[in-house]
């Protein structure tokens, strides 16, 4: 099968020809375990893990007002869920009371939304949900705030996405199973305080570490 990837190449399998060299940058690098990222300098990153087992429950990158989330899942071995995720958002959206459309962007089809806000009832905010199939597994970025609709705000972001090596392992799991991203080796949630590199800060507020690049 034909994998789709982004105009420069990726995103990327660990095991695709010519992946990047991670360690070539290793002070932009950020190994997550199932998801490898190259950060620019400025960006925020924001991690929401169990603090017991250190494993990421929601990975947000920041960039002034624009956001994306990043999720690795596995897929089949034929591959190609992509277009299944889609009809499953556009169904999921169109029944919470938000609007939906389908876009070609960069990676293909795109599902460009209006959803509802989290705690605010009948207040819509932009989101924009984008996909790529690799080889078992499907990497999906949502992209909040400006760059839901500025592709130039959004720049910056989506070559964080571009660079993404995804490490599928060869465990075998249900399609659409989450592939499991772990806090890097050397981050310590119990200091409210900088850690070595990568400088990862905890919050008091709980098993939350943003850093910015």
């Amino acid at each position: 099968m034909t994998y789709r990837r982004g105009i420069d190449g990726g995103p990327w399998d660990e095991t695709d020809p010519g992946v990047p060299n991670e360690d070539l940058d290793s002070e932009r690098s950020i190994n997550f375990g199932a998801l490898r990222l190259q950060v620019p300098q400025g960006v925020e990153v924001q991690v929401q893990a169990d603090q017991a087992s250190g494993r990421i429950t929601q990975l947000t990158l920041r960039d002034g007002d624009s956001g994306m989330q990043l999720q690795p899942y596995a897929s089949r071995k034929s591959g190609g869920m992509w277009p299944e995720v889609i009809d499953s958002l556009k169904s999921s959206i169109n029944s919470s009371g938000g609007l939906v459309e389908t876009a070609e962007g960069q990676f293909g089809t795109e599902v460009v939304a209006q959803i509802q806000a989290a705690g605010e009832s009948g207040s819509l905010q932009p989101a924009r949900f984008v996909g790529v199939d690799g080889p078992r597994w499907f990497l999906r970025a949502v992209f909040m705030g400006k760059g839901a609709r500025d592709n130039q705000a959004a720049a910056r972001l989506t070559e964080i996405m571009t660079s993404a090596i995804v490490v599928r392992g060869g465990s075998a799991m249900a399609p659409g199973a989450p592939l499991v991203m772990n806090l890097p080796a050397n981050t310590n949630t119990d200091k409210a305080q900088p850690v070595n590199v990568p400088d990862l800060n905890p919050f008091t507020r709980g098993p939350e570490i943003t850093e910015t690049r």
